[in-house]
């Protein structure tokens, strides 16, 4: 799992890279990327952390890359650079901007240029197996002239091709091409610290089916550079839940289809990170590739049964809450489990 950043120049793309990941991409001078971890905020995972205590904690985390290529070849190196991340995050300057008009400017500016470059490698797809005698196609290739005429038409109308409705099997099909606009996309709109309601209005203006994140990226970076209680107290004091960094960082893991279960102990409290809809087995295997092989059963409690039950394991099983679940079992977002196996 991997999020890139994208946005033009004196956008603030590096400014919230930073701020949620802690790494200063600006400081490394001729470097194409640069990738960094970001901490998902959680706070069911601050309150198991509080109740075990642990050696050790592992909050879940999400993995960036800002990007920053140039030249000539800008677009190849990107596409490279880029080739295995599972969304973008497009980060757009409403700090400057006076109007929304100038926003939806911006946006556009990098997305027909997004669109453009997959236009380009379509074209170029269809014209090498179009000289191939049609005897001589591969099954990969039939696919390819079946399935990209139709992309060809979709980006030509300037529309992205994660609205082109693809399915699963098309859209596997399409992987080898690191095709920038079928990713899933995030817009973040960085904006003055009196205007966070600009975004709304942007991401209705814009025809978006998810909302635009608003967020003062110089606010941010004052707020990440506080102390943890004097943050704390500054929030408070501003009647602000969580810095809007944050709202970044757990839509983005949302965009990816993403969500934790726990483990927990007195040496380690774990945050996992799984695709919805991973059955026990597989979620077992992130453990371990043994915990996969020999899944037996999982003992889960929801943590929301946790929490009624004192936030006690032992409570939670007297009470009826804690569950022995097989191979076909669908783990939840915030299951707490502990995996039963014999190799």
């Amino acid at each position: 799992m991997e999020i890139g950043i994208i946005g033009l120049p004196q956008s603030g793309k590096s400014t919230l890279f930073e701020i949620m990941t802690g790494v200063n991409s600006r400081d490394a001078h001729g470097e194409s990327h640069v990738r960094g971890l970001a901490t998902f905020p959680d706070e069911r995972f601050d309150h198991l952390a509080s109740i075990y205590k642990p050696v050790k904690v592992s909050p879940a985390k999400v993995p960036f890359v800002d990007v920053n290529a140039q030249g000539e070849k800008a677009w190849d190196a990107l596409r490279q650079i880029l080739s295995g991340a599972d969304g973008l995050v497009h980060v757009i300057d409403g700090f400057s901007a006076t109007e929304v008009a100038e926003v939806l400017s911006a946006y556009r500016k990098l997305e027909d240029e997004l669109i453009l470059s997959d236009l380009i490698v379509v074209e170029n797809r269809l014209a090498k197996v179009g000289k191939i005698p049609p005897k001589s196609l591969s099954p990969q290739d039939q696919a390819h002239l079946k399935i990209l005429p139709s992309l060809k038409d979709h980006l030509e109308k300037g529309l992205p091709l994660r609205s082109a409705g693809l399915s699963l099997e098309d859209a596997f099909s399409l992987k080898s091409f690191s095709f920038w606009t079928i990713k899933p996309e995030l817009i973040v709109i960085n904006t003055g610290e009196t205007n966070l309601a600009l975004a709304d209005i942007f991401a209705k203006e814009a025809g978006l089916t998810e909302p635009a994140i608003g967020i003062c990226c110089q606010l941010e970076a004052d707020i990440a550079a506080l102390p943890p209680e004097e943050r704390k107290e500054y929030l408070a004091a501003m009647g602000i839940t969580e810095p809007a960094f944050g709202r970044v960082i757990r839509a983005a893991f949302s965009l990816l289809n993403r969500m934790c279960f726990f483990t927990v102990g007195e040496d380690e409290v774990k945050a996992w990170v799984i695709p919805v809809g991973t059955k026990a087995p597989k979620a077992a295997g992130t453990i371990h590739n043994d915990f996969e092989r020999g899944f037996i059963k999982a003992e889960v409690v929801s943590y929301a049964d946790f929490v009624a039950s004192k936030s006690s394991i032992a409570a939670a099983k007297q009470a009826g809450k804690l569950r022995l679940e097989g191979k076909e079992y669908v783990v939840q977002d915030g299951d707490i489990i502990t995996f039963r196996f014999n190799v």
